[in-house]
């Protein structure tokens, strides 16, 4: 059963007259066509029992009507695009509509109700996020490539690490050299310096490589429309056996995830097996985040790994595995591997050591 197909058979079920998709993300998972339409407007439309329709910006209409097999709209600028959907859309009564609720702005929303006036909306959301958890042996084998490119990113940023550099200095030259290969970063990079290290969501800036301190780097490569990403905390100098100590905790934390995943635990269990490395060392105040998240087309997905998430973890779903250690004025590590559950446990994506480097 195709993607498509797996879309108008729950319509049917749920006696859902169409679903609108218009999270350019969930459109090219479902057709394999892909554009960012910025301000402007851009649906998939799926019906049980027609052919789907696909509405986008004119300037795009051509590169999408030369990728799929059904029928394509364009409207320019000028054009009003919800008059546009209404002139185009069946003239089939529409009562009940499927939307993507996590992913629909107001403005789109709005849009919508004049186009289906009095119809009710109902979350396409979980059906959507649950189609996209279970991955196929192609899309891993995509992010198994895409973490080989977050792997060699990493290393070129440990390659340029100098005590005269800043942390954007050191994200340029990674950045750059990922165009060079036809690629793109899955977000953007963070190479986070001593105490700016300490905030989990820190920002990079003109500060100087400090010495005697602990280097953050986050990063991910875009790849065949999948994404990767990872952490990886090093060492510049010789840093303080507290600092050591807490890399460690950290390296010991994120191991005991890794060992415990497998099919059957819940995410809560997953989230519980680092928490409690760090909690019985006394820091759990300072994890203050989820352990993990999706990944896949998106760097960040459904499920998240957390407390209180009893999500069975089932062969084939795709997730980070990131415990954090962030003490403020004093220390930030985090260590990052996405992977692949497989039937006995849990394979990365990433393969960059995570022994304790050291650099001058």
């Amino acid at each position: 059963m195709t993607k498509i197909n797996q879309i108008t058979a729950y319509l049917e079920h749920e006696k859902t007259d169409a679903a609108v998709f218009s999270d350019p993300v969930s459109i090219n998972y479902l057709t394999g066509f892909y554009s960012d339409p910025h301000e402007r407007q851009m649906f998939l439309f799926v019906y049980p029992h027609q052919e789907p329709l696909l509405f986008v910006p004119a300037l795009e209409a051509d590169r999408a009507a030369s990728i799929l097999n059904f029928q394509v709209v364009g409207y320019v600028d000028s054009e009003n695009p919800w008059q546009k959907i209404k002139n185009t859309l069946p003239a089939a009564p529409f009562r009940k509509i499927a939307v993507e609720f996590d992913n629909l702005i107001l403005t789109k929303y709005h849009g919508l109700r004049t186009v289906f006036e009095g119809a009710e909306f109902t979350n396409l959301t979980p059906l959507i996020n649950r189609l996209r958890l279970i991955k196929s042996a192609d899309e891993i084998q995509k992010m198994l490539i895409a973490g080989q490119y977050a792997d060699k990113a990493v290393n070129i940023g440990f390659d340029s690490i100098s005590l005269d550099k800043t942390e954007t200095d050191i994200i340029a030259q990674i950045d750059f050299a990922i165009k060079r290969e036809g690629y793109e970063m899955s977000f953007e990079t963070m190479v986070l310096t001593g105490d700016n290290a300490a905030n989990p969501h820190g920002i990079p800036g003109a500060h100087t490589i400090e010495n005697n301190a602990l280097l953050l780097f986050d990063l991910g490569c875009m790849v065949n429309g999948y994404a990767s990403d990872m952490t990886r905390t090093v060492a510049v100098g010789q840093p303080d056996q507290f600092k050591k100590e807490i890399y460690q905790l950290t390296l010991e934390a994120q191991q005991a995830a890794l060992d415990f995943i497998k099919p059957g635990v819940t995410a809560h269990e997953v989230d519980r097996a680092a928490r409690q490395v760090i909690e019985k060392a006394g820091y759990g105040e300072y994890f203050n985040h989820r352990l993990g998240h999706g990944i896949g087309m998106d760097v960040h997905e459904f499920p998240s790994i957390m407390e209180g998430n009893d999500l069975v973890i089932e062969e084939g779903m795709c997730f980070s595995v990131e415990p954090g250690i962030y003490i403020p004025g004093k220390v930030g590590v985090r260590i990052e591997d996405c992977g692949h559950v497989t039937k006995n446990g849990f394979e990365l994506f990433t393969e960059s050591s995570k022994d304790l480097l050291y650099f001058e």
